[in-house]
């Protein structure tokens, strides 16, 4: 993959820079600048480099059109106090505003360019669209840097045909989420452990799939756990629960043990009458969950056992909070695998989204896992062995 010395000499050039900055926002103010901080060391040695550097981030989904409520604003203004160097926010993704800002700018100082995906281009499936969009970004640059890892998962102009168009390499950030992410999946340390939660059984798929002809040991929480125990013939109340993934729940189920691998479900949970964070909790058995109540976390006999299997693994990937982590009654599932991982001797890995966000919510220290990434999209792709776009066309 190439990599940002590739790139020679960049001096007073002008480099484009895929980030990504699509952060949890509470009106106008950031909740969590974990992805914004995590850009910081790409855009420190660009502008140490003496080098213009123009970004390209999208917020939300404002379905290619523009929509002030999803205005990269906020972020400006949050990256000025981080990075500490003057950020000036386009107007607009490529016309006049774009333009003026890049030409007013100095070097050492940075562009923000307004949300890509205001742009209907960004994310067209039309090649030609795409490409027309890239090719009036590379009108504003000399090289491209991509170092948006959440992003790199998807076909589009600021991603993967910005790469075909310009001189273009890998950031810091995207350099070290894949080597790590490869480094728990391609030739793990062994025992291998897999921690997998979320919602819904549907959207993990693919990595299931993938990971039972690699992992030694599977760890299956939050709402998804329920289809894996109705799968082995509990009643799960008024728990979430996918009817159309239970034969294929029940088919993991015989093939792990086929394989030796250790597929862990919980043995007691946390229930309670309704989802809500002031709802009376209480613990039962996996196999006695009450028909008028639903699960919201696993339970304190599962938290141990789950930090015991993690405690006995050598490198361990995390995708997928245990319980509703942000109503604290049903966050200590949650908190056990992060504890247990921040704790452990082992190589540890944080796949992104909502697992990233428990971490820092719960308030660890980031620098007691090996890896936090940044893409829950892109890590879980990885997972499911899947070929990535933004990264195979800097393979090329």
């Amino acid at each position: 993959m190439r990599t940002i010395d590739t790139l020679g000499d960049l001096s007073g050039k002008t480099v484009l820079v895929r980030s990504d900055f699509n952060v949890p926002l509470d009106g106008q103010t950031i909740t969590d600048d974990g992805r914004i901080r995590a850009a910081l060391p790409t855009l420190k040695r660009l502008l140490d480099a003496g080098t213009k550097v123009v970004i390209m981030a999208h917020l939300g989904r404002p379905k290619g059109e523009v929509n002030p409520d999803f205005s990269l604003a906020p972020v400006a203004a949050r990256l000025e106090e981080l990075a500490g160097v003057k950020v000036t926010l386009a107007t607009d993704v490529i016309g006049e505003g774009a333009k003026q800002a890049v030409a007013e700018t100095k070097a050492g100082e940075i562009v923000l360019l307004e949300n890509i995906r205001f742009d209907p281009r960004e994310t067209s499936k039309d090649d030609s669209e795409r490409e027309q969009l890239a090719s009036e970004l590379a009108g504003l640059a000399d090289a491209f840097v991509s170092d948006g890892f959440g992003v790199v998962h998807r076909k589009q102009a600021s991603v993967y045909d910005i790469a075909c168009a310009l001189p273009s390499a890998a950031g810091e950030l995207v350099v070290k989420e894949i080597e790590s992410l490869r480094r728990a999946t391609d030739n793990p340390e062994r025992p291998y452990a897999v921690v997998l939660g979320g919602s819904k059984v549907s959207d993990k798929l693919g990595v299931i799939a993938n990971l039972l002809d690699k992992a030694d040991i599977l760890l299956i929480g939050g709402g998804m756990a329920f289809t894996f125990l109705k799968a082995k013939g509990h009643e799960v109340g008024k728990s979430l629960l996918e009817e159309d993934q239970l034969d294929t729940v029940k088919g993991y189920i015989e093939r792990a043990a086929d394989k030796g691998v250790d597929l862990v479900v919980p043995v007691d949970v946390v229930v309670a009458p309704e989802f809500s964070k002031d709802a009376e909790a209480t613990v039962v058995t996996a196999d006695a969950i009450p028909a008028d109540q639903m699960g919201l976390d696993i339970g304190p006999e599962s938290q141990k056992l789950y930090a015991e299997k993690i405690a006995s693994a050598k490198t361990v990937a995390w995708n997928g909070p245990m319980g509703v982590f942000e109503f604290d009654k049903f966050a200590d599932g949650t908190r056990a695998v992060a504890r247990a991982l921040s704790e452990g001797d082992m190589f540890s890995v944080v796949g992104g989204g909502d697992s990233a966000a428990a971490v820092r919510l719960l308030g660890f220290d980031e620098a007691t896992f090996s890896h936090i990434s940044t893409g829950g999209g892109a890590s879980l792709e990885l997972l499911e062995g899947k070929t990535l776009p933004g990264i195979d066309v800097l393979e090329k």
